[in-house]
């Protein structure tokens, strides 16, 4: 079956449901429902920044307008959207998106950019063009077709060209059945870019790639105490689909939806996991397997080359205190053909718990970094060999009155992260220590809240130190009668210093206002203004000479456009 009868075919299903939906409602059911409500919402957001030192850091004008409309007619419902922002630095590639789903029963269909729930080694990215999904008690279906990437041709000529890129399509199919504890998932992917979406200045910079990927997850579960889960997909990639066929036995099974090549690689991944959960006490253990170049076009970048082993723990005691760990280690270089091998271990404990008004939380993070052989022996002055460990504790006091709420918050952390190599003169080593301290006060007469905040952060580098310290003073307030105005104003310094080379000072304001009229309108307008510099006493210049300034604007509309409501049935009287 070649592109064009698949893209026919799918086309005529999503006809043929759409129609048979619409036939077969069943009539008791819209009797139920309401004839016709239209609804949706409108909106915009807008922001402007400026900065002495140039907009290399933000773009000096973000504008977007968004719009949602909803038709619901006799209880089937068809939301639309639509999407336009230039959010971006040169403001010549505004982005526009459209999406419709109408939905009735069990039923959906999508069209636009859209995105469907699957395997997370298969797919997880949005899809423009439309897909169907429906799902019942157990049983439970999806396909779809559209585009999951455009064409980059920027000029190459151009010293700011963007990274050249086909345009990629696909189309995938899933099948499930089974209840929540036990049940099985296939899952079908088609992913491949377009030849011609290219300009042919850009051919011998980046290879069109075609990919198939099958995947099967499912569950086991026994009572409410135990369970297995399992996922697992094959994925079948060439890296350049301009390649040589292959044409021998074995391959030519796959011609129909897939074209093997010289250049085809076939890559697993997978992992399983098994919950217990008795009295309480939650315990699971998980192993995962990523091959090397597993690759799956329907996914963003996915870690590959590893394979990882980790147990988690966590239950209550006495009602109050609350306890996890967890343990996890992971080792690359499946296939030993890396230079050298790394292995990794993160391992932590938390506790937490609340004695009235007092409420206390303390844990332990650590990380530990090894490399050994592959290929090549590993030499003892650079080999790596590091350790992090990292401690906590955050208390904090509540007292709460008929007119005033107090609350004390504290925190500490203790970080180091050290190079364990003997032969290591400690360039990369860095101990951090932080404390911090909150006060909240809650005005219930005033509708209004002020909150205090001090910071205070070392860290401790080889022949560097580096200290930070932050003061910050926020308060809000609800205004008039239905307390749908609201402002809040934010005060703020700090002061960084790196000891015997530099201090800065900024010291800024930000401000934000919120106004909702008859429930339906909603605006709010936002400010911030702050000023910078070097105070170093040894300069010339001591001033807070840099500025940076923001404004933003939003405003949003819901709005029930039309209703032909359902009459209410009358009870006869008695």
């Amino acid at each position: 079956m070649n592109r064009t009868n698949i893209r026919s075919t799918i086309a005529i299903v999503f006809a043929m449901l759409w129609t048979g939906g619409m036939h077969a409602q069943d009539i008791s059911q819209i009797a139920k429902s309401d004839p016709l409500i239209i609804t949706g919402a409108v909106g915009t957001q807008n922001t402007y920044y400026y900065s002495s030192i140039g907009d290399g850091y933000a773009s000096p004008m973000n504008n977007m307008v968004y719009a949602n409309l909803n038709i619901s007619l006799y209880g089937l419902s068809m939301p639309f959207s639509f999407y336009y922002t230039n959010d971006n630095t040169s403001f010549n590639y505004p982005h526009i998106s459209f999406h419709i789903s109408p939905r009735y029963k069990n039923w959906s269909l999508h069209f636009g950019q859209s995105s469907m729930n699957y395997s997370s080694y298969v797919m997880s990215m949005p899809f423009n063009g439309y897909g169907v999904e429906y799902q019942g008690d157990k049983l439970r279906f999806g396909a779809f077709y559209g585009t999951l990437r455009k064409a980059i041709n920027d000029d190459p000529t151009n010293p700011a060209a963007r990274s050249p890129q086909y345009r990629r399509n696909g189309w995938g199919i899933k099948l499930g059945y089974g209840s929540r504890g036990n049940f099985l998932d296939i899952y079908f992917l088609r992913a491949y870019d377009r030849l011609k979406s290219l300009d042919d200045r850009w051919a011998n910079t980046v290879s069109p790639q075609d990919n198939m990927v099958l995947g099967l997850r499912g569950g086991l579960s026994y009572s409410d105490h135990l369970s297995l889960t399992a996922n697992f997909a094959v994925s079948m990639l060439s890296l350049d689909k301009r390649g040589t066929i292959v044409t021998d036995d074995e391959a030519e099974r796959f011609d129909k939806v897939f074209d093997v090549r010289y250049n085809t690689i076939a890559r697993y991944a997978g992992d399983v996991n098994l919950n217990l959960s008795y009295s309480g006490f939650n315990a699971s253990v998980f192993y995962r397997q990523i091959q090397p170049d597993y690759t799956s076009l329907g996914t963003y970048y996915m870690s590959n080359n590893y394979h990882a082993l980790g147990v988690n723990l966590s239950t209550v005691l006495l009602r109050r205190l609350s306890l996890s760990a967890s343990f996890s280690g992971q080792e690359d270089n499946l296939t030993n053909k890396q230079l050298y091998t790394t292995r990794g271990f993160i391992y932590n404990a938390n506790a937490s718990t609340r004695f009235g008004n007092l409420g206390l939380a303390v844990g332990y993070n650590g990380y530990r970094q090894l490399q050994g052989d592959g290929t090549a022996h590993v030499n003892d002055t650079t080999r790596v060999n590091r350790i992090m460990n990292s401690l906590y504790v955050t208390p904090s006091y509540m007292i709460a009155g008929n007119h005033l709420t107090h609350t004390i918050s504290l925190s500490g952390s203790y970080t180091n992260n050290e190079d364990l190599n003997p032969f290591a003169i400690g360039e990369s080593d860095v101990t951090t220590y932080a404390v911090g301290a909150s006060y909240n006060l809650g005005v219930q007469d005033w509708n209004m809240d002020f909150t205090t905040s001090l910071s205070h952060q070392r860290s401790d580098g080889y022949q560097r130190q580096y200290t930070s310290d932050v003061l910050s003073l926020t308060t809000g307030r609800s205004f008039l009668k239905e307390n749908n105005l609201n402002a809040q104003l934010t005060l703020s310094m700090c002061y960084n210093e790196v000891k015997n080379q530099m201090k800065s000072l900024s010291a800024g304001a930000d401000m934000e206002v919120g106004y909702t009229l008859k429930k339906v309108h909603v605006f709010s307008l936002s400010a911030g203004l702050n000023k910078y510099g070097d105070v170093n006493v040894t300069r010339r210049s001591s001033n807070l000479d840099d500025t940076e300034f923001n404004v933003g604007f939003n405003y949003t509309y819901t709005f029930s456009l039309f209703e032909i409501k359902r009459k209410s049935e009358k009870k006869p009287e008695e």
